[in-house]
């Protein structure tokens, strides 16, 4: 629906304070008709799809596959652990020779395939349902592995260096995969970052499907060995294999004590909902390099120790994230990082995380929707560097710094691999309707923007006695803005004087 004016920015009895600055001269101030910028809510991909029953589904045949154990040196999917970095030796250590893994080939197989197999040294029934995994577990491109609801438990030996490599066909149900330590008998809860804890990766071409399961205590800091993991083939290898983007659902699921409780990279179509992720070393979901058409939707993620709740890092493009609170995570509750674009980010819940809110770092041309920013260490919403940033009907409460802040910079020299992660140093923004009461900064501040258009935005509740103070661009064109947002009603866009930028130019 159109704008009304009653939803223009609300002064009741306040003055209103601008800051101190350069930037006056260098921009213009105009009036628009504030239904040109309305835009209608983006539409969100329906969840109903993903459900246990569709997991089912896909399983299809269930014919017996073999099981058999070689050494992992021979073992394509398995060279980015025995090669380099003397991580052979971790295995060799533990298995007291040359390292060997369980293969599955040709057709379906459950942990009870291989205890029958194998035997204790591979696979052993400890208890009724309970599994413990001795040696490493590679699934073939001609096998599905299935650890279904008659697993109590996989227990992944840390002891003996165990983990799961998928590079076939993945389905964990109605179970539980955890990294355990059989010295004590307990969960291998996290010690140190490089000390080795079980881990699952798929590979690409895969397909990882996980619903009503448990992830505990997996995960260290090693490539490609950060917990639960979707990842295309490293580029030497995806050059060999020739294999497309890995794909999957993790939907319904518990994630504890991991070092990422999701990661992916060059990964396609991958669904993420209604999990829980708590206490995650790192992040809690964290999809990475070039992953495309995500959805990451009605997610709990809290108690991140390290980083951030959700992270999507380096052209993580056309995603829907929506509907995720993330609460009590050591930086942002949700950042969108590194030339991330074209997703929608839409009524997610950000509270009581140690930085901000949402933090957008050089991610153009993105959509962020309806969204509550409550009780954060920083702002409700930063924006850095990123042109094209759509904020509609969000809401900032009590955030410590600003509710919205949005800023170019020039990052320092050595902060990052430009030509792996180029970035200009600009930023633009719409911001239309919500709501910014009680921000310890103040409402809104602006710092040298190519442009900005606003319209409908309510501030409530200033912390000083003597009203709000807007900073930077809006603060030194305190009096146009808010002549053209309160007395004549309109949407104000600031921008900056191109004349006199081809002057000096």
């Amino acid at each position: 629906m159109p704008l009304s004016p009653s939803r223009f920015l609300v002064l009741a009895t306040l003055v209103l304070l601008p800051l101190a600055g350069a930037q006056a001269a260098d921009y213009v101030v105009r009036s628009e008709d504030p239904n040109v910028l309305y835009e209608p809510k983006p539409e969100l991909p329906s969840l109903k799809p993903f459900t246990r029953a569709a997991v089912m589904a896909k399983i299809g045949s269930r014919q017996p596959g073999e099981v058999s154990s070689a050494r992992m040196v021979h073992l394509d999917p398995m060279n980015e652990f025995v090669g380099g970095d003397g991580r052979l030796a971790v295995w060799a250590a533990r298995q007291r020779r040359n390292p060997h893994a369980i293969v599955l080939r040709k057709g379906y197989l459950t942990p009870a395939d291989i205890a029958t197999v194998l035997g204790p040294e591979a696979m052993e029934e400890t208890a009724p349902g309970i599994f413990v995994a001795r040696l490493p577990i590679l699934v073939s491109r001609d096998a599905t592995f299935h650890v279904d609801d008659s697993v109590q438990q996989l227990r992944l030996s840390e002891d003996a260096g165990s983990f799961l490599v998928n590079d076939g066909r993945l389905f964990v149900t109605d179970s539980a995969v955890i990294g355990w330590r059989e010295s004590t008998n307990t969960p291998a809860t996290y010690r140190y970052e490089k000390g080795y804890r079980p881990f699952v990766l798929s590979w690409g071409g895969t397909e990882t499907y996980v619903v009503n399961s448990r992830f505990e205590s997996l995960g260290y800091d090693e490539s490609k060995s950060y917990g639960f993991s979707i990842s295309q083939y490293t580029p030497a290898q995806a050059k060999i294999f020739k294999r497309p983007h890995p794909t999957g659902w993790v939907i319904d699921s518990e994630f504890d004590d991991m070092w990422f409780g999701f990661y992916c990279y060059e990964a396609d179509d991958v669904v993420i909902a209604r999990n829980t992720y708590r206490e995650s070393i790192i992040y809690g979901i964290d999809p990475h390099d070039r992953s495309n058409r995500l959805i990451i939707a009605e997610n709990h993620v809290s108690g991140t120790r390290k980083k951030h709740g959700i992270i999507i890092s380096r052209e993580v493009n056309n995603s829907w994230l929506f509907n995720n609170i993330t609460t009590r995570n050591k930086l942002s509750g949700m950042v969108l990082d590194r030339q991330s674009s074209h997703n929608v980010v839409a009524d997610n819940e950000f509270i009581d995380n140690g930085s901000d809110g949402l933090t957008l770092y050089e991610s153009p041309d993105n959509i962020i929707w309806g969204n509550k920013a409550i009780s954060n260490g920083s702002h409700g919403f930063r924006v850095r560097n990123s042109v094209g940033v759509k904020l509609y009907d969000n809401i900032a409460i009590n955030n410590a710094y600003t509710g919205i802040n949005g800023h170019a910079k020039v990052l320092p020299p050595g902060s990052r691999d430009l030509e792996l992660d180029p970035y200009h140093d600009e930023f633009s923004m719409v911001i239309v309707g919500g709501r910014l009461v009680h921000n310890g900064g103040g409402p809104i501040a602006i710092e040298q923007p190519l442009s900005i258009e606003m319209a409908g935005v309510e501030m409530l509740a200033p912390t000083s006695e003597t009203g709000f103070a807007l900073d930077g661009v809006l603060g030194e064109h305190l009096h146009e803005v808010f002549d053209v947002m309160v007395r004549q009603k309109k949407a104000v866009v600031i921008e900056l004087d191109n004349v006199k930028r081809k002057v000096e130019g």
